[in-house]
């Protein structure tokens, strides 16, 4: 049997108050209006986390790929570094799941660690550009 997952649209910078989009692969066991307010929970959650050597969170940053929720709600995380070296490599997994494993209506978390691929500054947000001084 098919497992239905919903993937939470963490591309662009659209503002937490907005309605971030989801996109489905089938019908979803999970009402619409609970998978809206987990999506904003979660990227609430991702917000909170930041890179220690630069004053941006990770979501703004670009480090998060993609999220995706199963009809188990099952959050899987796919996120990446913006180096592969970076110090704390083994322990920003753990933050990240640390973060969202608070929100009401996920079970359980699982942060996938990938360089593929590799991060770039092109994958800031608007938002992370100005912080940084690069607008």
């Amino acid at each position: 049997m098919d497992e239905q997952r919903d993937i939470i649209d963490v591309k662009g910078s659209a503002p937490v108050s907005d309605t971030p989009q989801a996109e489905t692969s089938g019908s979803s066991s999970i009402p619409e209006e609970e998978l809206t307010r987990i999506t904003q929970d979660v990227i609430k959650s991702l917000k909170t986390v930041y890179d220690p050597e630069i004053p941006v969170d990770i979501y703004e940053l670009g480090l998060i790929y993609k999220v995706d929720l199963s009809d188990e709600r099952l959050l899987t995380v796919d996120m990446t570094l913006t180096a592969p070296g970076c110090p704390v490599a083994g322990e920003m997994p753990g933050w990240v799941e640390g973060a969202v494993r608070g929100v009401d209506g996920v079970e359980d978390v699982t942060v996938n660690m990938t360089f593929d691929p590799p991060w770039t500054p092109e994958k800031m947000s608007d938002e992370a550009k100005l912080e940084l001084g690069w607008l």
